[in-house]
């Protein structure tokens, strides 16, 4: 039996990052995150040693427009768990 040469072992790649079970919902799911934030954090802003009242107007604005996508997503979640039940409830209850 031929063992090869035990002293010298021949290595192959590393290790590969395992696949996803379902590509296509990864695939909607950051489609959905760069549709809703597709602008980076502004790091500039962000500085731990000052106090939270250090803020000026322009800071508070910025930060507000990069996350306008995820307050419109959150509106349109109240909305719909306002307007759906009361819809459905309007629906049973009057079905003329």
């Amino acid at each position: 039996m031929e063992l090869g040469n035990i002293s010298q072992p021949a290595y192959g790649p590393g290790l590969e990052a395992p696949g996803s079970n379902t590509p296509g919902v990864v695939a909607m799911a950051h489609g959905f995150l760069r549709l809703v934030q597709p602008n980076p954090l502004p790091i500039e802003m962000i500085d731990f040693g000052q106090s939270q009242t250090e803020f000026n107007q322009e800071d508070i604005k910025e930060l507000l427009l990069y996350e306008l996508g995820f307050l419109v997503c959150a509106a349109i979640g109240v909305l719909f768990i306002i307007f759906v039940p009361l819809v459905g409830c309007c629906f049973c209850c009057c079905r003329c």
